[in-house]
């Protein structure tokens, strides 16, 4: 049986293939961080169970009436892209999901290289919570995150719509994290602070005989950035 160890970090595979379409980030190298994750998102949301679980309700009375949730803010439209003025990125963010096995999916079409994902199973930017993204380093060469490990603290990603309006996060932190490292995996659960996560493959690379992709890397870089506008 496979390490459990082995399936969560076998995803966003940095390999210098550009097969077309979109496959199932198991098997794809550095983004198994995110399956993982999302299993965390689902449980933390109430939805990690086939099982639905059992209703409770409560009798209202004359004088106390029940208050909604408040809604999440949506501060930008559907179609945005990522902007990190530092290494040059500004680059379409397309929305990817899981597939019916509940694996992240990745890009890997044409445009795969260009392509930052943001994760459905988060939040959307903007709305209160930690919205996922993730890229690859390599694809056919260099790749949309290729000199991520190089934004410090302080740095800025603009997260900007079709319509013009943004919203601003500043770099806290940018980590070079073993895959098999817990915390690297809590970075990308659920925050009651409006963040953002990058995820990109990082360390260097080394073959594993997949007859598919080739190989991984030694480390996932995680960026983390917190909402200032």
């Amino acid at each position: 049986m496979e390490r459990a160890s082995t399936w969560r970090m076998r995803i966003l595979h940095e390999s210098m293939r550009g097969a077309v379409g979109v496959k199932p980030l198991i098997g794809l190298g550095c983004l198994g961080l995110v399956a993982a994750a999302a299993l965390g998102f689902f449980l933390f949301k109430g939805g990690g169970s086939d099982e639905e679980a059992p209703a409770v309700q409560a009798t209202a009375t004359d004088t106390v009436a029940a208050t909604p949730p408040p809604a999440a803010v949506e501060r930008i439209g559907d179609n945005y892209r990522m902007i990190i003025d530092k290494i040059g990125v500004d680059a379409p963010v397309a929305t990817y999901g899981l597939d019916e096995n509940r694996v992240p999916v990745v890009p890997t079409g044409s445009d795969a290289a260009q392509v930052v994902a943001w994760y459905d199973f988060s939040v959307k930017p903007g709305s209160g919570g930690n919205a996922v993204f993730a890229g690859h380093v390599t694809w056919n060469g260099q790749a949309v995150f290729y000199n991520l490990t190089s934004v410090q603290s302080g740095d800025i990603i603009k997260i900007r719509d079709s319509e013009g309006r943004e919203v601003d996060y500043r770099v806290i932190s940018n980590n070079a994290m073993d895959p098999n490292d817990p915390n690297a995996l809590q970075m990308l659960y659920p925050t009651n602070d409006d963040v953002l996560t990058i995820v990109t493959c990082g360390g260097s690379f080394y073959d594993t005989s997949d007859p598919v992709f080739g190989g991984d890397y030694t480390q996932r870089i995680v960026v983390r950035g917190e909402l200032v506008s």
